[in-house]
């Protein structure tokens, strides 16, 4: 079992994570970790932070020249901005002087936050529940998404609208028809992504999303999306019906979830196939090169909690950035009288981080997923067993079915 733990503040000195369970050997360097970390700092309608902060790893423990060794993995990436907020997140000694957070913002955890742990100052709820924790998960799941490639399991993600922009091309639907990656991996369409600042695939579609971007900033407003994340390569048999906690879609979603200002997430055709029969979105099952394969992949890559051999696709949507520029209702905890809301430094849109960000959290379930079918020690003994179980599903059908009358 593969597991991380995450700490740090937003404005702290630094964000840091222990990884544990990863088999030896696993080839994994700093430069591939901060590739993932720059990728989430990317996007247009992000914050004037994302230009002090240049996040780069420090790898504590684990990995030794260049490799996992088998024990707890640790790494820290450094705050920058922490410089300018040393004296009001200081450890120990809090400055002689300074002004309390008592109003707080709707949609963000500030007022649940404070409630729940019985803070006098926001600003306790404020940095821990901050986005800025992500940037240790994708540390994390920098190991899984490496692990993965060694298996041939790509994942990637782009952005299918923000603000209500969506391509006309539909790409959504032709993937779920199985049309678009036929020649395509997961991380083939990230690469695509990452070609402009908005990672859509329809350049047409990027330029009205940027002109709405500027549009909502000029308003001191927000604006969310949704994004789709694919893994190909992903071999049958992940995940189990025979517990409901052991299913690894009910995993996906938990993960998923997990992110902030995600509100909403589906698997396959999951909401648009509520509407159709049943008849319509079954993935009917032939026969091609004396493979089982689908004509189509409506459910996701995914049936009864297992995975099904055919590309992972998951669907996200992230609300609106809660913190805006121009303010809203709320109440001054200070005097219990209504107020408007305060402005902390926020992003206009994170929707294109947030996909990156979810890559991340899909390549941990599947790689916790792959580990706990396979198992081993060492990546030596993992591979071992994996080519023992690709072998056995190519017998299994001819020696169990094929040959009885």
């Amino acid at each position: 079992m593969i597991r991380f733990l995450t700490a740090g503040e937003s404005h702290g000195k630094a964000c840091s994570v222990i990884v544990d369970g990863f088999p030896s050997n696993l080839s994994i360097s700093k430069n591939y970790i901060n590739s993932h970390l720059k990728r989430r700092q990317t996007g247009y309608g992000r914050s004037a932070r994302m230009k002090i902060e240049k996040d780069s790893v420090q790898i504590l423990s684990g990995i030794r020249f260049g490799k996992t060794i088998g024990s707890p993995i640790s790494m820290v990436i450094e705050n920058k901005d922490w410089t300018n907020w040393q004296h009001l997140m200081d450890t120990e000694n809090p400055p002689v002087k300074y002004e309390k957070i008592t109003i707080p913002r709707p949609g963000h955890a500030d007022l649940v936050g404070t409630l729940k742990y019985n803070f006098s100052d926001i600003r306790n709820s404020i940095e821990r529940s901050s986005a800025r924790e992500t940037v240790a998960r994708v540390a994390a799941a920098s190991l899984a998404m490496k692990l993965l490639e060694e298996f041939g399991i790509s994942i990637g993600s782009y952005v299918e609208s923000i603000g209500g922009i969506y391509s006309k091309k539909n790409i959504l639907n032709n993937v779920l028809q199985n049309k678009f990656l036929a020649k395509k991996s997961g991380w083939s369409i990230s690469q695509e992504a990452d070609k402009n600042e908005v990672r859509v695939l329809d350049s047409l579609q990027a330029k009205s999303i940027i002109n709405k971007i500027n549009s909502a900033k000029r308003k001191g407003d927000t604006l969310g999306g949704t994004f789709v994340i694919i893994a190909t390569g992903v071999p049958a048999g992940l995940g189990s019906f025979m517990q409901y906690d052991r299913k690894i879609d009910a995993d996906i979603a938990f993960y998923m979830m997990s992110i902030n200002a995600i509100k909403g997430i589906e698997i396959g055709n999951g909401f648009s196939g509520a509407e159709k029969l049943g008849s319509e979105v079954q993935d009917e099952i032939s026969i091609r090169n004396k493979e089982i394969t689908r004509l189509k992949n409506s459910a996701g890559g995914i049936e009864g909690g297992i995975t099904n051999g055919q590309p992972i696709i998951v669907r996200a949507a992230m609300k609106p950035i809660s913190t805006l520029a121009k303010p809203v209702n709320s109440i001054d905890l200070k005097n219990m009288k209504s107020s408007s809301s305060r402005y902390e430094r926020s992003d206009i849109t994170a929707v294109p981080a947030c996909s990156v960000i979810a890559e991340s959290m899909l390549a941990w379930v599947i790689a916790k997923h792959f580990l706990l079918k396979f198992g081993g020690d060492s990546m030596e003994e993992l591979q071992d067993n994996y080519k023992s179980y690709m072998k056995s599903l190519h017998n299994h059908i001819s020696k169990n079915f094929s040959s009885r009358k």
